[in-house]
C-alpha cells in the first residue's frame, strides 16, 4: 500500500477501533462482549504457539508425563521415574536441570495441598488477548482445562485460567491490575483481598482495620465458592510493608509474591480441589534466623600492675 492520505487515515481508524475493543473487553470482565472472539483466537493461534514450543523444547515430554497423574503416590512415583530419565538425557544442561527442579518442587507443593493438577509449560506471553499480564500454556479443553481454574507452580499462586482453546489456555497472572484474590493471614486468620500491581508488590486490603500484622507475615489463598476460581491454601506471599493504621475500616499492606512472574516456565492447573482446606501446610518452611555472633573480651592484668588496686611505691 502506498503512503497516501487515505492510507494514513485508515491506519488511524484501525488503531482507534483496536483501543476501543480493548477498553470494552477489560471493562466487561468475564461478561465481555468480545469473549467469543478471544476464544476463537485461542482456537486458531493456540496450536501454532504450541507447535513452535514443541519444536524447540528438548524436555516437553517431562510435563506430559505428569499431566494425567492422579493420586499422590502415583504423582511422586512418576516424578522419580521421569527425573531419572531426564538426568541421564540432559547431562550438564543447566537450564534443563532447573526445569527438572521446578517439576519436582511443583509436585511436592501439589502433594502437600492435595491438589489434583495437570502440568503445563508456558509457551507465550503478552497482551494478545486483551490483558496486560498473561501467559499462554500448552494445554486446553482436550486435557480437561476449564475457565476459572487455579494455576500454581512450586512457589505458589500464579493466576487463574481466563480463556480456553482446544490445545492451549490463557492465564491471567496475579500481578495483573485486574486480578483480585481472597487471602488469609497465617496463624491469625485475618482475611483480605489482594490485587496485582504489575511489577510492584501485591496490594492487600485487610477487612479488619485494627488487624495486627507485621513485616514477614505470610498469606495464603482463602478459597472461593465451589473452589473456583481459587482453591484454598495456595501460598501468596510475604508482607513487605504495612501502612499505619489510621482508624479506617480496612488496613492496607503490601505483599511480595512468592512467584516470579517474569520467569515462569513450568506451571500446574488445579483440576481437582482438596477435600479439606490445607490451611498453612503448603507454605514453605520459615528460614531459620541467623545467630548473631557474640564476642567476649577478657582483660588480663599485666605483670607490673598491683594486685590490690593500690599504687606501688617508688
Amino acid at each position: 500500500m502506498r503512503d497516501t492520505r487515505e492510507s494514513r487515515l485508515l491506519l488511524v481508524l484501525l488503531i482507534a477501533i483496536a483501543f476501543a475493543l480493548i477498553t470494552v473487553d477489560i471493562r466487561g470482565g468475564e461478561d465481555s462482549p468480545v469473549d467469543g472472539a478471544r476464544q476463537a483466537a485461542a482456537t486458531v493461534f493456540g496450536p501454532i504457539e504450541d507447535g513452535v514450543s514443541t519444536a524447540v523444547d528438548p524436555i516437553g515430554n517431562a510435563v506430559s508425563a505428569i499431566r494425567d497423574s492422579g493420586e499422590r503416590h502415583d504423582r511422586l512415583a512418576a516424578l522419580e521415574r521421569e527425573n531419572a530419565a531426564l538426568k541421564a538425557e540432559l547431562g550438564s544442561d543447566d537450564r534443563n536441570r532447573s526445569r527438572v527442579r521446578q517439576l519436582d518442587k511443583m509436585l511436592k507443593t501439589a502433594a502437600n495441598g492435595q491438589y489434583g493438577i495437570k502440568g503445563a509449560e508456558v509457551i507465550a506471553i503478552g497482551a494478545a488477548q486483551g490483558f496486560s499480564w498473561t501467559v499462554t500454556i500448552d494445554i486446553g479443553s482436550k486435557e480437561g482445562i476449564k475457565r476459572d481454574m487455579t494455576v500454581l507452580n512450586g512457589d505458589g499462586l500464579v493466576g487463574r485460567v481466563t480463556t480456553v482453546g482446544p490445545n492451549t489456555a490463557t492465564v491471567l497472572l496475579a500481578s495483573d491490575p485486574d486480578f483480585t484474590v481472597g487471602t488469609r493471614m497465617e496463624a491469625t486468620d485475618e482475611l483480605g483481598f489482594a490485587s496485582g500491581q504489575g511489577d510492584r508488590p501485591l496490594r492487600v486490603e485487610l477487612l479488619n482495620g485494627k488487624a495486627k500484622v507485621k513485616k514477614g507475615d505470610r498469606l495464603v489463598t482463602f478459597g472461593s465458592e465451589a473452589d473456583k476460581p481459587f482453591v484454598p491454601g495456595v501460598p501468596v506471599g510475604v508482607v513487605s510493608r504495612v501502612d499505619p493504621s489510621g482508624g479506617d475500616l480496612t488496613r492496607t499492606i503490601y505483599v511480595r509474591p512468592y512467584v516470579g512472574f517474569t520467569k515462569l516456565d513450568i506451571v500446574g492447573v488445579v483440576v481437582e480441589a482438596p477435600r479439606r482446606d490445607p490451611r498453612d501446610t503448603v507454605l514453605p518452611d520459615k528460614p531459620k534466623p541467623t545467630p548473631t555472633p557474640t564476642v567476649t573480651v577478657t582483660v588480663t592484668p599485666s605483670a607490673a600492675a598491683p594486685t590490690d588496686g593500690q599504687p606501688q611505691e617508688q
